[in-house]
Order: C-alpha cells, then structure tokens, then sequence
C-alpha cells in the first residue's frame, strides 16, 4: 500500500519536474493544473456527462448544478480579468453557425455512448477503463479528421462571434450570465425528484477546486481550460510521423497550427493540461486502498460501437469549437453566445444519446469469450 502510493507521487511529481526542465516553469505548472483536474475530477467524481444522464434518467440534478455553479464562480472572477488584460487573456468565444450547432447536438449524443464527454474520456483512459481506452483512441482521431474538414463545414454559414461583454459590457455580460445560469438552474430543480436537487458537500467542494484550477489555467495559460485541440494536434502529430503531409491543408497550414505542430507538444498549453488530467486520474486509481469493481465487459460489436462513437465525437467536438469543457464551461463562464447554443444543442443530443445507449452498448455474456 505504502510503496503504491509512493509511486504515484513520484509519477506525478517526476512528470512535473521533466515538464519544468524540459519546457520551462510555465508548461511545469500547467501539467500541475492538470493534474489537480485529473485528481478533482476522477477524486470527487465530478464529471459532465454523468450528470446530463442523470437528469433526464433519474430526476437527479445536484451534479448539473454543480457544474453551474463551478462556471458561474469562473464567471465572476473571469469577466473583470478579462476586461483588464485584454491583450494578455483570451476568451473562449467562438461563431455560432450551422455546422456549430449540429456538432453540439451529435456531440452530445455520442457523449453518452461512450459514457463520457472530452474530459471524462481523459478521465476513464487515465483510470485504465478500457472503455475510456479505446474512446481516447477513436477521439483524437476524430478530432484530428475534423480538422481537415472544418472549412468546409464552416462554410455552411456562420454569424459572427457574438460575447455577452459585447452585447452588455463586462458588468452587464457578467449579470446576464448569472441569470442565465440561475435560469438553468431552477429548471434543473424543478425537474429534480426530491432529495435530489441540492450537492451533496462532495460536489460543493470540487465545484470550487474546478474554479479555482480553471482560473489558474487562465492566467497561467493566457486561454481558457480546454480539451479538444490539444487531442486534435496529437492526431495530427501521430498523422505526420506516419507520413502524411500536413502542410496542404487549410488547418495546419494556419500559421499558429503550423508552429504548434513543428513543436514539441509540450509547448502546447492545451497538451500540457490533458496530460496532467491523465495522470492525475490514474494517480486517484492507484491511491485507492479499494479500487472500484472492474468495469463489465462488452461484446466485441459494443467495443466497436464505442470507437465508432469515439470518432464521431471527437469529429463533432471540433466543428462545435468545443466539448463540455472548452464550450459549455469555459465558454460560458467567459462571456461567449455560443456556449449558450452549444448547451441547447447537445443537451437536446444527449437525452436522444440516452436512449441509443442500451440498444448500442451490450454486456458480454457471462460465460462467454469475452467476459
């Protein structure tokens, strides 16, 4: 048990420390902010996907409610750091458009087919959740395919980006934002049985410490927490070294896509974060004095179902600009319009996800090859 435990700090802190050495104190901290996500999440449970399910599934709102309050925290520390450093800080804020909104909604439902969004298949995957595996697998390459797809995609139509602190300014942005997210809120409530509306204190405290390491990823990082890109540029870097050529697609050839793909992936703040986030859930999975019963074997078609799922997602997230934690997250608690449409269109995703969930994904029989 001690030499266990042992291990995973020595993991955690060795990671860190090459992070520091080989890219500088910045990129160190970052991996740190990762893994504080990875501990947080996986630790606590708090997670994305899980929640919307739960809602719709059992009337149990407390982990929706969580995750607005965790973004509305951002929010009130986020929208003046915004306004102050304008040049220094970005936003998430993105185009609402068509193609947008269609990722959002199938983004949504492949979410829940492979039982996680962008960070809770980070999560699974650093937990050793075989599942979580192959999901991490078919995302980075669908992530990567969207990319090479995504002006034409794009050329559907957009709007321009809209942001709150534009419509209303940086204080009226910031109380819209809470009332929207108040909004959400009470109709979460109101569909919640009772007994089930309000967090338990679990839930209360990794609401603060996701707040409080997103806020840190802003300052540290320049840019909000975010997941999908930095899995789209390892599908690109996997794409290069097998010898395609990058350099003839709209994407990549952009010049900051194409610098960050010269580059080690370890000058990229989006990397550095998911890498933490892996580590620091398979660190919770090996400080477990009980570790959790493994997870039930699949058929091979469900296995299959759940990388075609990973693929779709990963394609979706990155014409939606974002997965739960780059849109629905850092979007909102940073002012965007788009967040609030990406929100409607893959919650609306999610409950129709739900219901192709058991018909998709089928336990392997008990006796069989692949239990």
């Amino acid at each position: 048990m001690f030499l266990r435990r042992a291990s995973v700090l020595l993991i955690a802190l060795g990671m860190t420390g090459f992070t520091f050495l080989m890219a500088g104190p910045r990129a160190g901290l970052l991996v740190l902010v990762g893994i504080g996500f990875g501990l947080v999440l996986e630790g606590l449970r708090f997670g994305f996907a899980g929640p919307w399910r739960m809602i719709v599934t059992e009337r149990d709102g407390r982990g929706l409610i969580a995750q607005l309050i965790a973004i509305a925290l951002v929010a009130v520390v986020a929208f003046p750091l915004l306004a102050a450093s304008p040049g220094e800080l970005a936003p998430a804020h993105a185009p609402v458009g068509i193609a947008m909104i269609l990722g959002a909604f199938v983004f949504g439902m492949a979410m829940q087919l492979v039982m996680g969004c962008g960070s809770g298949t980070l999560v699974n995957a650093g937990s050793g959740n075989l599942v979580g595996l192959i999901a991490l697998a078919g995302f980075i390459g669908g992530s990567f395919a969207g990319t090479l797809h995504l002006g034409w995609w794009t050329g559907l139509g957009a709007l321009p980006v809209f942001s709150l602190q534009g419509i209303a300014g940086a204080q009226g942005g910031l109380v819209l934002t809470l009332l929207g997210l108040a909004a959400v809120g009470g109709i979460a409530l109101s569909r919640s049985a009772p007994g089930k509306r309000l967090p338990p204190k679990r839930l209360w405290i990794a609401a603060a410490l996701i707040a409080a390491l997103a806020l840190a990823n802003l300052v540290i990082a320049g840019q909000p927490w975010g997941i999908v890109y930095g899995l789209g540029l390892w599908g690109a870097k996997l794409a290069e070294a097998g010898g395609a050529d990058l350099a003839q697609t709209a994407f990549w050839a952009a010049e900051g896509n194409a610098t960050r793909l010269s580059a080690s992936i370890l000058t990229d703040v989006t990397s550095l974060t998911n890498i933490g986030l892996l580590i620091g859930a398979f660190a919770v999975m090996r400080w477990r004095a009980e570790p959790g019963a493994p997870a039930q074997a699949l058929t091979w078609a469900s296995y299959g179902a759940v990388l075609l799922a990973a693929l779709v997602l990963g394609y979706s997230a990155r014409l939606a600009f974002g997965c739960n934690v780059g849109a629905f997250f850092s979007g909102i608690s940073t002012g965007s319009v788009h967040g609030w449409v990406w929100l409607v269109a893959a919650f609306a995703g999610s409950t129709l996800g739900i219901r192709l969930r058991p018909l998709l994904l089928r336990p392997a029989p008990a006796r069989g090859v692949y239990a």
